[in-house]
């Protein structure tokens, strides 16, 4: 019989390739030393250790082959940023998956619109994969990125392919413009007021700052998308990932466990409720 897996002890990857997404964000393939984890399903986290410095919650942001993970990793902390440093050939830890998944299903035959702030992008980016690789399943799919500033708009040569392709609609947009950007200038709730939308067949997934996803998820009800049809990750203090520590406590759920992937129709009387 096999022996079963203890969720709370991080298997060692080696970071095999590692991409610089922004000034403060950087890409890391992983791939297994020994035995992986299970396979990992689209809007679930993984805990990964930095050796020496601690534990932080990573949105997978795709995978390889194999058994090769990918994960988005912005420097914000003592923990973030060792493993943002990260060299290509250090060993790392990582636990998990854990939490729930984006509902690809209950987008099958509608319109996919998918917005993403700043480092939003990176759990957001395996949903618009695995449309654009199962696209005739789905109608029209419509991508709203934004940022900052330019230099923080992430993936920028994948968006630019998703950009390229006449089934894919992208419109970036960020809050204050550089040197060299003639792109749209603005929120991503004034791109989502002007599009033109299908309520009734239209699936929403959303991630990014918590008032990005409030301000959006309420234009797009306003609009007559049901918030059943709205998807959205949310970000709460995670360090356990199994629902053990209950700092993740949003109410009456814990985001390790019963999320981070929701509907809006479960999260809006949450986010309603001021410093829940």
């Amino acid at each position: 019989m096999a022996e079963a897996r203890d969720p709370m002890r991080p298997l060692p990857y080696r970071v095999a390739a590692r991409r610089t997404e922004t000034p403060d964000t950087a890409s890391l393939w992983l791939e297994p030393v020994g035995a992986a984890v299970p396979p990992v399903r689209p809007g679930q986290f993984t805990m990964l250790w930095a050796p020496g410095v601690g534990e932080v919650p990573i949105s997978v942001s795709g995978g390889g082959p194999g058994t090769t993970l990918l994960q988005t990793v912005r420097a914000v902390g003592a923990v973030s940023q060792a493993l943002h440093d990260a060299p290509v050939g250090s060993v790392i830890g990582v636990r998990g998956p854990f939490g729930t998944v984006w509902d690809l299903a209950a987008a099958r035959g509608a319109d996919v619109v998918v917005v993403g702030g700043g480092c939003g992008l990176a759990p957001l980016r395996p949903v618009v994969t695995e449309v654009l690789r199962r696209r005739e399943e789905f109608r029209r799919v419509l991508a709203v990125l934004g940022a900052r500033e330019p230099c923080e708009l992430m993936f920028s040569d994948e968006v630019a392919g998703w950009a390229r392709r006449p089934d894919v609609e992208v419109l970036r947009t960020v809050d204050a413009a550089g040197a060299g950007w003639a792109g749209r200038v603005g929120l991503v709730t004034d791109i989502v007021a002007g599009a033109e939308l299908d309520p009734g067949r239209t699936a929403a997934f959303l991630c990014g700052p918590e008032v990005m996803i409030h301000a959006t998820a309420a234009l797009l009800l306003s609009r007559g998308v049901p918030a059943t049809r709205i998807q959205v990750s949310l970000e709460r203090n995670m360090q356990c990932g199994v629902g053990h520590c209950g700092h993740c406590q949003l109410g009456p759920l814990l985001v390790c466990r019963d999320g981070p992937v929701v509907t809006y129709e479960t999260a809006a009387p949450l986010l309603a409720v001021r410093e829940l």
